[in-house]
């Protein structure tokens, strides 16, 4: 069974950090890009980065590049995303995804003074 755990969401100021991390299991994650992708409220969801399934290739949103990072560790199996700079335009549900196929239930981001 594919399972897909996100976690590291949480309340943060303007200008902070946050890690999120996806555990994934019931699937060969060291042969699938991954992916995050974020949902604002009122705002359809939208891809945040992409890892490829050794990780040597990342892609972004014009909006996260420079602040955001994506990374994978293919011995343990969790992916991560490493969020600097937070604005409060970042809020949203967090999901990670392999090949868009499965999805994680997301994690909540709130970047607020």
């Amino acid at each position: 069974q594919v399972q897909l755990v996100e976690s590291g969401g949480g309340l943060v100021q303007p200008g902070g950090s946050l890690r999120l991390s996806c555990a994934a299991s019931g699937f060969t994650f060291g042969s699938s890009a991954m992916s995050w992708f974020r949902q604002a409220p009122g705002k359809e969801r939208e891809l945040v980065a992409t890892i490829s399934s050794i990780g040597g290739i990342t892609n972004y949103a014009d909006s996260v590049k420079g602040r955001f990072t994506i990374s994978r560790d293919n011995a343990k199996n969790p992916l991560y995303l490493q969020m600097f700079s937070l604005k409060p335009e970042d809020t949203a549900v967090y999901y990670c995804t392999a090949g868009r196929i499965y999805w994680g239930q997301g994690t909540q981001v709130t970047v607020s003074s």
